[in-house]
């Protein structure tokens, strides 16, 4: 990490990934499994994981669907491990058609919204410098769910007045406070509020959903396909990662079965190469808003892809998921 990253429950330097690849005539296709302590995995897991899997009885990767259920049906969770196997085979089956994925797809780039800029919770020289260092960011993510959170957008707000969104990690525990900061909030520009609080707390979030001025979205509360649903009321969208849903190929199946209950979509991250990162960014212009500065937070890449300019997502017009490896 480039700096030390602190949320509402921990903070860490690191995030341990696995770096996968696929073969098949000759082309190889990338990609990526990352690891935050909150999904339980690890690169031992992951790795396991990975060995278990045969594609030998598959006599194309164009079998998707039955690829990738076989994948799933292999062992539960292992959510990121399963990512990184959709991911490279993405990637690979793009490079066969030569084309990007997001055109695969039929999607137009120029409908990616801006994406946000994490500042961690921090001291308030360094939440200066975190967003002097963020100016070309339109928008800012800004973790929430400690005593200092009144300290943090008073901070910011002291540097610059862009839009920004609120990550509070779980860490709000009472619907009744929870609803007097999103007031607060409101009136300083935050745009909506991330995992207000633990996602056990279903009444009070759906509470709280129901009488806040600003929307509020599933995260630790919102994993997989069949998590959507359930969540309609109870939040006012969802946060799709990659990591959380086993890949790109669930990732857009829960944007669109957002979008049919009429919630709305954000697309996130870990802290995760451009591997990853580009992968996310080939479904973002479904969604309202994108938070993919994960590959900007870490100090060794090893990936070329997605790019930000002006914090806009720039696309690369290359097959698949768009990633080089770097020299």
């Amino acid at each position: 990490m480039r700096h030390v990253f602190t949320v509402a429950s921990f903070s860490r330097t690191t995030t341990p990934v696995v770096l996968t690849a696929i073969e098949y005539e000759g082309l190889i296709g990338y990609g990526e499994a990352s690891m935050p302590p909150y999904l339980g995995e690890s690169q031992e897991s992951v790795c396991n994981f990975l060995r278990k899997i045969d594609l030998s009885h598959f006599s194309s990767p164009f079998e998707t669907e039955e690829i990738l259920h076989y994948v799933d049906m292999l062992q539960e969770k292992n959510t990121a491990a399963k990512a990184a196997l959709d991911i490279a085979l993405h990637d690979l089956l793009g490079k066969i058609m030569q084309q990007p994925f997001y055109k695969i797809w039929g999607l137009n780039p120029d409908r990616i919204p801006p994406t946000s800029y994490t500042i961690g919770i921090d001291s308030e020289e360094m939440i200066r410098k975190k967003v002097k260092e963020a100016e070309q960011f339109k928008i800012l993510k800004v973790k929430l769910g400690l005593d200092t959170d009144k300290m943090i957008i008073e901070t910011i707000r002291s540097v610059t007045d862009v839009p920004l969104c609120a990550d509070v990690n779980q860490g709000w525990k009472n619907k009744e406070e929870a609803l007097e900061m999103a007031h607060w909030l409101h009136e300083r520009n935050v745009v909506f509020l991330e995992q207000p609080m633990p996602k056990e707390m279903i009444d009070e979030n759906a509470w709280l959903t129901a009488h806040s001025p600003i929307p509020t979205i599933a995260d630790e509360g919102c994993q997989r396909l069949a998590d959507v649903p359930k969540l309609k009321d109870v939040y006012s969208g969802i946060n799709i990662k990659l990591m959380k849903c086993t890949g790109m190929r669930e990732a857009k199946q829960m944007a669109e079965l957002a979008r049919a209950l009429e919630m709305k979509v954000m697309l996130g991250c870990m802290t995760e190469t451009s591997c990853a990162i580009s992968a996310a960014a080939q479904l973002a212009p479904l969604v309202d808003w994108a938070d993919l500065d994960g590959a900007l937070l870490i100090g060794n890449d090893i990936y070329d892809g997605m790019t930000v300019r002006d914090g806009q997502c720039i696309l690369p017009d290359r097959p698949g998921i768009g990633v080089l490896q770097n020299a």
